[in-house]
């Protein structure tokens, strides 16, 4: 049987719930405040007071709340990531250095938008706000994660994450001295702010990956990540539904400062720099003290849309790697990297991969890539030995139609980049 705390408790939720969006949160306030009177009752809801992930990496101890109900969103995210439960509404008993604390979880719909609240309980209002401070402080550093910036937040992306992990320079196919220039000088960058502070040249750099899609940007930005293990921030956009341009803007390079050394990654920098934003984006850009240690590295499919004052003034993207459409060699390596990778029945001959090196000139990568998995499919619907040349051959000819066919109505943009590992 509940006792008289627990029972009040267990109804607290539910009362809060019937309040309408704007009074919840105070009324849940109030009555944990009449409920706990001995007690200090912090109120938050910073994005970045994430109690799970700092539990689990054991620097508090969290057990469900006896005798009070939670509800808890469990998903099954497949083999790789298992079962995962997310609290929704639910109360923790917390146990952190020499303190014993209550945290209640809570999240109701306002607008288009889900707010998360937490209340922290400890026998000091001190006590409470150190707590907050530590976990909050814990969730926003940068570690073995990516933060991704989009819909007006940084979020960690393990799924990014694990597809940066699996790309390496290994498995990309480049012209080699570029190659090595790409990774000599950001390797030398992140070796150099003495030098640089020395001489009083400003430790920033700005990079810019442009090229028609496919043609491995999106790869060299992987490996790149990977091979520098520096912290990593990715914007994906600078449009949130309650928010500005200009504060997101702020809000990213604010976040970069507090993370250097770091890169800042821009995807499609075209589209996310325009008419409004450019001067705003660029100010923040020029800061040369305040951006000390941070490199910027853009990508874009379409170098001719940016601005001149963004792509020809060399103190803001003072490096520019043009990727291009693969040479014969590099389709070459291309084609043998991934028949190598094959199950023998499906592999091409040395002089069918020839012939088709030779008949694939303009395809990029991502037309290769695609090139070697439709004839993979259609190679499986015959599964006729020895027959992966004249497939692969005859799918050349209906891809340089798709190359050559104008489209209407594009829709949004997207890079269709190859990638080594995940392909």
């Amino acid at each position: 049987m509940l006792n008289p705390e627990e029972a009040e408790h267990q109804e607290l939720m539910m009362d809060g719930l019937r309040e309408s969006e704007k009074a919840i949160a105070y009324f849940v306030g109030r009555r944990l405040a009449e409920l706990y009177p001995d007690k200090a009752v912090v109120q938050t809801k910073s994005p970045s007071f994430d109690l799970r992930t700092y539990a689990h990496n054991g620097l508090c101890t969290t057990e469900l709340a006896s005798g009070r109900h939670s509800e808890i969103d469990t998903t099954w995210y497949g083999e790789k990531y298992g079962i995962w439960k997310t609290p929704a509404n639910a109360t923790y008993s917390v146990e952190w250095k020499s303190h014993t604390m209550t945290v209640v979880m809570m999240q109701w719909p306002q607008g288009h938008l889900t707010v998360h609240m937490r209340w922290i309980i400890a026998d000091t209002t001190e006590t409470a706000e150190e707590f907050l401070k530590e976990v909050s402080e814990f969730d926003s550093e940068v570690r073995s994660e990516i933060l991704v910036f989009e819909d007006g937040c940084f979020q960690k992306s393990k799924e990014l994450f694990d597809s940066v992990t699996s790309t390496t320079f290994e498995n990309l196919i480049l012209p080699p001295a570029m190659k090595k220039e790409i990774q000599d000088d950001f390797h030398s960058f992140f070796n150099a702010r003495e030098e640089y502070e020395r001489y009083g040249v400003p430790w920033k750099r700005g990079v810019l990956f442009h090229g028609a899609p496919g043609n491995g940007k999106t790869h060299t930005l992987k490996a790149l990540i990977n091979w520098l293990g520096q912290p990593c921030l990715y914007v994906k956009s600078f449009k949130a539904q309650y928010s500005t341009d200009h504060s997101q803007i702020r809000e990213v390079f604010e976040r970069a400062r507090k993370t250097t050394p770091c890169l800042l990654v821009l995807e499609d920098l075209d589209s996310l720099i325009n008419d409004k934003n450019r001067s705003f984006f660029l100010n923040e850009m020029d800061g040369f003290a305040a951006n000390t240690g941070i490199v910027v590295l853009a990508t874009t499919n379409h170098p001719e849309r940016l601005d001149p004052a963004i792509l020809e003034r060399p103190s803001r993207f003072d490096r520019k790697y043009a990727f291009g459409l693969p040479t014969p060699e590099e389709r070459k390596d291309y084609l043998t990297m991934w028949n190598d990778r094959s199950e023998p029945e499906l592999r091409m001959t040395d002089a069918g991969v020839e012939s088709v090196v030779a008949f694939t000139d303009g395809f990029s990568f991502a037309y290769l890539k695609e090139l070697w998995l439709s004839s993979m499919m259609r190679w499986i619907e015959t599964k006729e030995a020895g027959a992966m040349d004249g497939i692969v051959t005859g799918q050349i000819g209906t891809l340089i139609q798709q190359m050559n066919t104008p489209i209407t109505d594009p829709g949004p943009m997207v890079d269709e980049e190859y990638e080594g590992d995940d392909e």
